[in-house]
């Protein structure tokens, strides 16, 4: 029998809703359950995928190609479930779901309202994932409060009621904020989010209280009487040094045994050892390297959260701490001396990206690392300034280019008109819609034997997440490799690039997908292995 936890958020946004769940998907596997976490976002874009990095962080790509909220990253990280397209949805998508029927004539004439039909449709969301595991975790966009989210909070309350509460458990995730004046942490903020919920219909029975300080007792037994809430079910939710201490923290406060007797039910005692031995690795490293990343959305670290984690994890295997230096790609167009910030740094890193801004301080960067031996990886559009960079430098095509940035005589790289997806060929148009109508999803690859990629793999078929609308141009590969760049992974029909290294340099890949995504603490992305290994090398030399 599935059991369903809610898990929404108040007082503030930003609270860490989606590590909460995933950390408690974590306590729960730990001992001994399936979980399948799932996310419900407020806003009427139908995904995240046109929606700015600057405003929404990364857009986090399934291998089924949705293009989801970053939080089904940590979902994955702490779970090791693979999310899929069923594991997410917007308000967006839920109206047009019910407005795309009612064009159709399904609704036989009935006048269409918030409720039933769009609270039904939010309902089917979660029913569908009934006996798909032990816990269905979902969590809920936004702050309560907001009018956007209140068509998902009455049907979660809607659904509760219909399951029961042996089957359905509702978390609050709220803010006690410090007040220096008054010395004191406030549970005011608390109270009143929590009534907020229940004038909603909705009770939490278990309340996940954001503090950056110890919570003394008198306090949480204050917020448990206020918000007629058991004292043992106020759990403190305080920082801690590393995302991936926070399943140690909650099952040090005791959630998970909290979440089973709200459910009545009994489970052998948590293996929390791999995330013990994870975080010590993370608190006692044995070296450290600087990764700067060269990128377009430095300003909002979210915009690379899957590729932040994943340097991290990269670390792990090696026992180091990572640095990240992010830099403003503009800098190096309009300092001139700005460049030299990479003097310091043990690898060079450029990520996905879109649009012409900062595409010429990319290839300056790429240049540098490539001169300089200085170990480099390219993601996505950081492969394509590599190889725009060596037509340009190596092959002498000075007015190489990219047909994203406008008409050019040298199209380095173009737009993608059709490739194959399992048995069938998908294809695009330049003047079609641009959100989801680009390659997404996992699609397989071949390898060079004895490459360096290869060789991280320990395979030459590997399977990896896509999210991109141009390609290299394979017309300049002939070019290429007669100047020392190997084009060392192709599509399996050996129509479109997947990895391009430089042989003789100490670590130089570039690769068209996003492996990021598929990276986990406690399994590592290889080609993050090895890079991080490099640039470890790399230091021992300075």
């Amino acid at each position: 029998m599935t059991r369903y936890i809610f898990i929404t958020g108040g007082v503030v946004s930003s609270l860490g809703k989606g590590l909460a769940a995933s950390a408690i998907g974590a306590l729960l596997q730990a001992r001994g359950f399936t979980v399948r976490l799932a996310k419900m976002d407020p806003y009427l874009n139908v995904d995240p995928g046109t929606m700015s990095p600057f405003q929404h962080g990364e857009v986090f790509v399934t291998d089924d190609g949705a293009e989801t909220d970053l939080d089904l990253g940590h979902y994955e990280r702490f779970t090791g479930r693979s999310a899929n397209k069923n594991d997410s949805i917007s308000a967006g998508r839920i109206f047009m779901n019910v407005l795309q029927r009612e064009r159709r004539g399904d609704y036989l004439g009935a006048t269409i309202q918030v409720i039933p039909h769009i609270t039904d449709e939010i309902k089917t969301f979660i029913r569908e994932k009934d006996g798909s595991a032990d816990f269905v975790l979902v969590e809920i966009g936004g702050t309560v409060g907001d009018i956007e989210s209140l068509p998902f909070l009455e049907a979660i309350r809607q659904f509760g009621n219909e399951v029961g509460e042996a089957r359905a458990l509702f978390i609050h995730t709220t803010l006690l904020p410090y007040i220096a004046a008054a010395g004191e942490l406030k549970t005011k903020p608390t109270q009143h989010s929590v009534k907020e919920l229940l004038s909603v219909g909705i009770r939490p029975r278990i309340l996940l209280c954001r503090a950056d300080r110890e919570i003394p007792e008198d306090e949480q037994r204050k917020i448990a009487l206020f918000c007629n809430i058991d004292p043992q079910c106020v759990i403190p939710a305080l920082d801690v040094k590393s995302i991936y201490e926070v399943p140690l923290s909650y099952g040090r406060e005791g959630l998970d045994t909290q979440i089973l007797r709200c459910f009545n039910m009994d489970a052998k005692k948590p293996d929390l050892s791999v995330w013990e031995n994870i975080n010590h690795r993370i608190q006692n490293p044995e070296g450290h390297v600087r990764i700067g990343i060269v990128g377009k959305y430095t300003e909002l670290t979210d915009s690379y959260k899957s590729l932040n984690e994943a340097l991290t994890h990269g670390g792990v295997a090696n026992n180091v701490s990572v640095d990240l230096v992010f830099i403003e790609a503009e800098k190096f167009e309009k300092e001139t001396d700005a460049i030299n910030a990479l003097e310091n740094v043990n690898g060079i890193l450029v990520p996905g990206g879109f649009g012409q801004r900062g595409t010429e301080g990319m290839i300056k960067a790429v240049e540098f690392a490539r001169t300089r031996k200085i170990p480099y990886y390219g993601i996505c559009f950081g492969m394509q300034m590599a190889v725009i960079e060596g037509v340009r430098n190596l092959c002498g095509i000075k007015n190489a280019s990219s047909t994203e940035f406008g008409e050019t005589s040298e199209p380095v790289v173009g737009l993608m008109t059709e490739w194959m997806k399992g048995n069938e060929i998908e294809e695009r148009k330049a003047a079609g819609d641009l959100g989801g109508t680009m390659r997404l999803g996992a699609f397989p690859a071949k390898l060079i034997k004895g490459s360096r990629a290869a060789q991280a793999y320990g395979s030459i078929d590997i399977s990896e997440r896509h999210r991109h609308r141009y390609e290299v141009n394979t017309n300049y590969k002939a070019g290429l490799e007669a100047k020392g760049m190997v084009f060392s992974g192709m599509s399996p029909d050996q129509r479109l690039p997947e990895i391009v290294e430089y042989p003789d340099h100490p670590w130089f890949v570039g690769v068209q997908f996003h492996p990021e995504l598929k990276s986990r603490p406690l399994d590592p992305h290889p080609l993050f292995v090895s890079f991080i290994r490099a640039a470890l090398d790399q230091s021992r030399l300075v």
